[in-house]
């Protein structure tokens, strides 16, 4: 697998936005108060550290890229973080993560109760203020992708543990939990600006290829990298059971005595302290890192063909080197 140890400056990346973005911190805070003390010291602690908001960079740049000078990408770029951030919180919950980020999940503070219902106030209160806007083709978007979000998380959670999942099953359950958010906050983008329906239909692809390239490297770091640059312990997502392209793709290749060891190490996780070393053992042999890898590049390799369509300009050349930073990220 190639060193992903290089990483690519996010400020450089952004450069051309960076003013947007700090509006739409400004955005976040101001959308996620409430009169309410609790819900205001939980939103508080969501979105006092930003993250890489790659999300709202996308729409944003999206826009951009068509021609857009307004300013309505701030509202709905925070949207769109909000509706990511709700996804978190009740992926923490279904996982039992106590960590992401580097610092304790909303669940892990306050109880699982009280979040599960944060998580689904953050939802209605994006669509509700969505709805204020009136631009019903937006809002539908938002909708569909908010149901594909939890869709995708139910899938998961159905087939967890389940050692015969099938590889265009979980392309199914990572197109619907991560790449659609990706695909639509392009495709909002585009509209913002009023791309024709080509460009848009072009600019939802891009995102969609781009997304399915990123979750299948951050299920890579699961097994590449370390807690502390990960922000959660290692092997956290194969110790709750999920199955993953690497794990999918070794089963594949083995047979007899050893696929058999493979799928004990993987039932006796909770029990055997060596049978994580064991799986990454075997995930070498099969080069199944490798594979994955090379799975999530054909996929950017795709979102640039896409992209090369459009005018070369700074923001084509932002989000063609978003599909780099996806390629080289370590946590």
């Amino acid at each position: 697998m190639t060193d992903a140890s290089k990483s690519v400056p996010f400020n450089d990346i952004y450069r051309t936005i960076q003013g947007d973005l700090d509006a739409v911190e400004n955005s976040l805070k101001e959308l996620s108060s409430s009169s309410n003390p609790l819900i205001a010291e939980i939103n508080g602690y969501l979105f006092e550290k930003s993250g890489k908001r790659i999300r709202p960079a996308l729409l944003m740049l999206s826009a951009k890229l068509c021609g857009y000078e307004g300013r309505d990408h701030i509202f709905w770029s925070a949207l769109v973080e909000i509706i990511h951030t709700a996804s978190l919180i009740h992926d923490d919950i279904v996982d039992n993560s106590s960590l992401r980020r580097g610092q304790d999940t909303v669940h892990s503070r306050w109880g699982a109760n009280i979040t599960v219902l944060l998580g689904d106030f953050l939802y209605i209160q994006s669509i509700a203020m969505a709805l204020k806007t009136k631009t019903y083709d937006l809002i539908d978007i938002l909708a569909d992708v908010t149901a594909q979000m939890i869709e995708g998380e139910l899938i998961e959670y159905s087939m967890s543990g389940n050692v015969d999942l099938a590889e265009d099953v979980y392309l199914e359950i990572i197109d619907k939990k991560t790449a659609q958010l990706f695909a639509d906050s392009c495709q909002i983008g585009g509209r913002l600006a009023g791309a024709s329906p080509a460009d848009v239909r072009r600019l939802k692809d891009f995102g969609l290829q781009l997304g399915l390239a990123f979750q299948i490297v951050d299920d890579l770091l699961d097994y590449t990298s370390d807690a502390t640059t990960l922000g959660k312990p290692v092997l956290s997502d194969f110790r709750e059971g999920r199955v993953t392209l690497p794990l999918i793709h070794a089963l594949r290749l083995t047979s007899g005595e050893a696929r058999e060891d493979i799928i004990r190490g993987y039932r006796d996780r909770a029990v055997d302290p060596n049978a994580a070393a064991k799986i990454l053992a075997a995930i070498t042999k099969t080069a199944s890192l490798d594979y994955a890898f090379d799975r999530a590049t054909s996929y950017v390799a795709r979102a640039k063909e896409i992209l090369a369509a459009f005018p070369a300009t700074e923001h084509r050349e932002s989000l063609d080197r978003i599909g780099d930073l996806v390629m080289r990220r370590k946590k």
